[in-house]
């Protein structure tokens, strides 16, 4: 069972400190691997840190050796109750660049308080002044890090992996995204508008509207999820682009669905289409805006190939 912090013995209060060392250091040297080829000047802050972790895990073992002797007893901060909690660097790859340096500071911030409340609560001068020596170190890691960024993270290496977070969101967010809005608002469009002609009723419509658009949806989720598995391309997690894909599918489709649920009929398909030329235009901005495609070129692209779609629909309907 996990011990109560404050029935910690010094030895074991010094032992976990040289733990949580080399779980940090450990930490920044993974962020660093897993930065180096996107983010290099990030990468180098945390392989420094890294460094200086080491440091002070060393000063630590040699303060261990001078008062305890060379056992050092074997306790994480997972065996301590209310100690320190963090997420594994697996479970964050996916996070920001930025949310990756702000966990980063604060992983340096709780350690330094780890370091307070264990001086705060003994009553032994030198394990005192001992922990007040880590909290002050830690406070310098802080700053350390700080230095770090200014030094490597000049304003042309911040631009450039601007650059390249925004490639990858792109890659892993917005072109699923969009393949999937793209499909489940022009696929959809056929079927939805050729069962409302077909039948005059905005309940079948809708019927006909949801069912296309929820089994679009999951075909394409799927179909986005084995494309790849993210390795060599760069895309990311697949499980990530197919729930993406999938919904942004669904929601093309829903969209000029959900109009058929009013009852008159006229009513609903002048609504429907006027959410259709809405959707037409989400993606042409879409293009423009991520895409860096022109934006009258985007829009004539979907919006020629939105109304065949939706012409088709008309006649097989009205036959």
């Amino acid at each position: 069972m996990a011990k109560n912090f404050k029935d910690l013995s010094e030895t074991e209060i010094l032992a976990l400190a040289i733990s949580n060392e080399e779980t940090d250091g450990r930490i920044y040297a993974d962020f660093a691997a897993r930065l180096k080829d996107n983010y290099p000047a990030t990468a180098q802050v945390f392989k420094e840190m890294e460094v200086e972790e080491d440091t002070h895990r060393r000063r630590l073992i040699d303060e261990f050796q001078r008062r305890f002797g060379e056992h050092i007893p074997l306790i994480r901060r997972e065996d301590v109750k209310g100690f320190i909690n963090r997420k594994p660097v697996w479970l964050i790859q996916s996070l920001g660049i930025d949310k990756v340096r702000r966990y980063a500071e604060s992983m340096e911030v709780e350690t330094q308080r780890f370091y307070e409340r264990a001086a705060a609560r003994t009553s032994d001068a030198s394990t005192r002044k001992l922990l007040g020596d880590l909290a002050e170190a830690e406070r310098g890691h802080v700053v350390i890090a700080d230095e770090l960024q200014k030094e490597h993270l000049t304003t042309e290496a911040r631009a450039e992996e601007d650059k390249a977070q925004r490639r990858l969101f792109v890659m892993q967010i917005v072109q699923p995204g969009l393949s999937g809005l793209m499909d489940g608002s022009v696929s959809t469009l056929a079927p939805v508008f050729a069962a409302a002609f077909a039948t005059q009723s905005s309940h079948a419509a809708f019927l006909v509207g949801l069912a296309a658009s929820v089994g679009a949806g999951i075909s394409m989720g799927f179909a986005e999820a084995v494309s790849d598995d993210g390795s060599l391309t760069g895309r990311g997690k697949p499980l990530l682009r197919g729930v993406v894909c999938g919904l942004m599918t669904t929601a093309g489709g829903i969209g000029h669905s959900l109009p058929y649920l009013i009852s008159n009929f006229r009513t609903a398909t002048a609504l429907a289409v006027l959410v259709v030329a809405i959707e037409l235009l989400v993606i042409s901005w879409i293009r423009n805006r991520y895409m860096d495609t022109p934006f009258l070129r985007a829009a004539f692209q979907v919006i020629v190939g939105g109304v065949c779609v939706f012409l088709v629909g008309i006649l097989i309907g009205s036959a």
